[in-house]
């Protein structure tokens, strides 16, 4: 249900997690997997991870469940894909993200993170393709997010819903990745909302109040799943130097060429890190 008349989610009456239920159904249905002990979204340069993980049970475009949409960025795979893990569980892995900035409502960019939960998942995976503003961190190098700036301004939460995110980002998982990687990285990730560049200025904004990546996701899916009770893992891989701390000018063919140059590395990086959780 990708029109915006027909989508569930675009009416207010209706409860998100009523939909995400129901999303969650229809994957149990699809996959013949009652349900799924890990989630992960997978964003520009991460998708070949998902063919590392284990035996894939069932793979389907994501616009045959309920709430979800053909994806509108080149780069993400628009399918839903039941894997089986190693050790007996089950992952479902995310191929079709709905970015913010594409103007259908934060129900609908979270709304893969709630289907996540309602299928079971405990530990949700967030990765993306994002721009560095440390300068030491060339194109094809991946990040561990330690926290976030959330400059959507926008919450997936509802009414009177108070959740804390002080420790959002899980520690553990980053300690736990950093045994796999032990010179990963970490920073602070800014949710611009996008689509357009930051500015050199923004940029030095998100600098100066303490970001060390911007993009254009992730923040509003973290705190969704926070709600949900899920552990995060957040990762993103730096596709280039933002506006201002890089010398040329920047463009989405860059950060797509930046992806495939880098995928194999860290699509093998992240199999071993969800093999150890």
């Amino acid at each position: 249900m990708s029109d915006s008349t027909t989508n569930p989610l675009h009416d207010p009456a209706v409860s998100p997690r009523e939909v995400a239920a129901e999303a969650a159904a229809q994957i149990a249905e699809k996959t013949g997997v009652a349900s799924h002990d890990i989630a992960l979204t997978l964003g520009s340069g991460w998708g070949k991870a998902a063919d590392l993980l284990g035996e894939t049970v069932a793979e389907f475009p994501a616009e045959e469940v309920v709430g979800f949409s053909k994806p509108a960025l080149p780069g993400h795979g628009g399918t839903l894909r039941s894997i089986r893990l190693a050790n007996g569980k089950h992952a479902l892995v995310i191929g079709a993200r709905t970015h913010y900035y594409e103007g259908h409502g934060v129900r609908r960019t979270v709304h893969s993170v709630r289907t996540a939960a309602a299928t079971g998942a405990k530990t949700m995976i967030l990765t993306n393709g994002a721009g560095g503003i440390k300068e030491h961190w060339t194109p094809g190098t991946p990040v561990l997010i330690s926290d976030h700036i959330n400059l959507t301004a926008d919450s997936p939460l509802e009414g009177a819903t108070f959740v804390d995110l002080t420790d959002l980002y899980s520690a553990r998982l980053r300690d736990l990745a950093r045994t796999i990687a032990p010179e990963l990285d970490e920073g602070v990730y800014c949710q611009f909302r996008g689509p357009h560049y930051e500015t050199p200025a923004e940029v030095q904004m998100a600098k100066t109040i303490g970001g060390h990546i911007v993009g254009m996701s992730t923040a509003l899916e973290a705190i969704a799943a926070r709600e949900a009770g899920m552990e995060i893992l957040g990762m993103s891989l730096i596709t280039n130097l933002a506006a201002g701390i890089s010398p040329t000018a920047l463009s989405h063919t860059e950060v797509i060429e930046a992806g495939q140059a880098a995928e194999a590395k860290i699509s093998a990086l992240l199999a071993q890190i969800v093999a150890a959780i």
